[in-house]
């Protein structure tokens, strides 16, 4: 055998007829991973690292025994994901979950809860929109994957609000930032794995989750107090739809995406507590707030410093990415990127016509990635904070900043096995030719397919508890319909984003979190039957926008 014929057999093109030249046999084939993945979570009740594991077995032995994937080339698609959900995804989730661990071992993060029970004008109700919408999402937008859930579910019990009604607005208010969550990673991962630009991807997403923000403030009003509590608060609650909606549109449009949330929870907090000062609610006495506002003197200096770390993220950013006046960061940055063509694998995956496909090459983009970037400001927080008294004391010193960076990373190690196992079995599914297959089968549904494509997205996020993940899994596969169908593929791309942001508040892990935060000891039971209904209706209304965009009703905004 000459070494030329040896090269052609390693070679693989992915079909989506690939069993018995069935494209039904290979959809329903291609999706025994994600049916063995909701076995081990939902049904067998295993814990999320050791069923992503085990899926990705499943994928595996698809690829290779049904869809007739070379095993050494299964196996290099495997670690090529893994290692693209270790860098860029899980470094990004750890720096930017250490930054907000900093607030907290400085003690600084109990002043940005005092800063908060200094306004709303002693309303529950009011404060509980700031804290879960608007803080809330900036803390989804820096760390995400169960995090805001906690600390947010935690806050608004501190306030007086009854366990269950704690985590019910925790829940609904954490649907509006999910998608531009962690920096937005799941919609830059979506644009990797389809080879769609992250920007073109954040900018159709914005367009659809944009819209769902101008309603979840009002589903809020109605969650915490029924038709009393839309009455009293609408005012407050339509300030922050517009303020977020319109943050998230313009940032994910015409700034840096990856700042979207960040920009628009800033400007819903500055706007909403400004509107207090000449806006206050009829508030009944049963929704008054229990925090003693007054139980701390907040000082300018201890304001500045809770709030630091989270300003200093939109700077870095912002200089980071749009910087170029005088000189061109963004590209100096771009520059140092390292492109690596994955050894065994790259060039050995071939479309139909016999192209390379691409995908194969990892961007190891060590000084321009996000991760990099928060690190930067992690550790400009912890000189800040070392160098910095509070009432006298030092809480925070460099030794403790660091301690706390790998303090995260054990905490989180498991969630972090997690993603890198979902990651490895996107990678196996999409390049075996099973997203494919699914996605070319979903298709013939022909123009009603948009109509259910955010329901993909609903499904992924509510299985594995993450919108990165649930992209990971379904973007290919959106892509590949939207050819199949003559949609724009950007368009549903960005639906499974929408539809993703939907089903975290039902996904098992986001409920135990929040029950946890609240101390409803067994109480996931009782909470998923009374969120189902909040997430089933938001999913309905982005599915009907998504719809209604690919017609000539809405198609203006695609």
């Amino acid at each position: 055998m000459t070494s030329k014929s040896i090269y052609l057999a390693a070679d693989y093109t992915a079909r989506t007829d690939a069993v018995n030249h069935s494209l039904v046999l290979s959809a329903l084939a291609g999706i025994l991973p994600l049916v063995a993945f909701f076995i081990f979570l939902m049904v067998l009740k295993w814990k999320a690292h050791y069923s992503a594991m085990s899926s990705l077995i499943v994928a595996l032995l698809v690829a290779i025994g049904l869809f007739r994937m070379p095993t050494s080339l299964a196996l290099l698609t495997t670690s090529q994901g893994i290692v693209f959900g270790l860098f860029p995804i899980v470094f990004i989730i750890w720096m930017a979950v250490w930054v907000y661990d900093l607030t907290v071992r400085s003690n600084r993060f109990e002043d940005l809860r005092l800063i908060f029970s200094k306004i709303g004008r002693g309303d529950m109700r009011v404060q509980a929109l700031l804290i879960g919408f608007s803080f809330g999402g900036l803390l989804e937008a820096l760390a995400g994957f169960g995090a805001p859930v906690a600390i947010v579910a935690a806050m608004l019990l501190a306030i007086g609000m009854k366990p269950m009604k704690a985590v019910l607005t925790t829940l609904v208010a954490n649907t509006a930032p999910v998608a531009f969550g962690a920096m937005a990673i799941p919609v830059t991962t979506a644009g990797l794995l389809t080879n769609t630009p992250g920007a073109d991807v954040a900018a159709m997403a914005g367009r659809q989750v944009s819209v769902l923000a101008l309603v979840v403030p009002f589903v809020l009003c109605f969650v915490m107090d029924g038709l009393r509590g839309f009455k009293q608060v609408w005012p407050m609650a339509l300030v922050l739809a517009v303020t977020f909606g319109g943050g998230q549109f313009l940032a994910s449009n015409y700034f840096t995406y990856e700042l979207t949330d960040v920009v628009a929870c800033l400007l819903s907090l500055a706007v909403g507590i400004g509107f207090l000062f000449v806006w206050a609610p009829s508030t009944p006495e049963d929704q008054a707030s229990q925090v003693d506002a007054n139980a701390t003197a907040l000082t300018p200096a201890r304001t500045s410093l809770a709030l630091f770390p989270y300003l200093l993220v939109v700077v870095v950013f912002a200089v980071a990415k749009l910087w170029t006046w005088g000189i061109d960061i963004p590209a100096r940055m771009a520059a140092t990127d390292v492109k690596i063509p994955w050894p065994g694998l790259d060039g050995h995956l071939l479309t139909a016509s016999g192209a390379k496909v691409s995908g194969t090459v990892f961007n190891f983009n060590w000084l321009s990635g996000p991760g990099t970037l928060l690190m930067l400001c992690g550790l400009v927080t912890v000189i800040v904070y070392s160098l910095t008294s509070q009432d006298g004391k030092y809480p925070m010193t460099f030794g403790k900043g660091i301690k706390e960076l790998f303090d995260g990373a054990y905490r989180m190690r498991f969630s972090f096995l997690t993603i890198a196992s979902v990651m490895g079995l996107a990678y196996v599914m999409n390049f075996s030719g099973q997203t494919g297959a699914i996605g070319a089968a979903l298709a013939t549904t022909g123009a009603i397919f948009p109509l259910i494509s955010p329901v993909l997205g609903w499904i992924g996020t509510a299985v594995t508890g993450s919108a990165t993940s649930s992209n990971a899994l379904f973007a290919k596969m959106q892509a590949t319909a939207a050819q199949q169908i003559g949609a724009d593929p950007t368009h549903l791309i960005a639906a499974n984003s929408a539809g993703a942001v939907t089903g975290k508040m039902i996904s098992p892990q986001t409920v135990s979190i929040a029950a946890a935060a609240v101390h409803m000891d067994n109480g996931e039971a009782e909470i998923m039957k009374q969120v189902i209904a909040y997430s089933l209706g938001l999913l309905a209304f982005m599915c009907l926008l998504v719809y209604l965009q690919s017609t000539a009703v809405l198609g203006w905004m695609v």
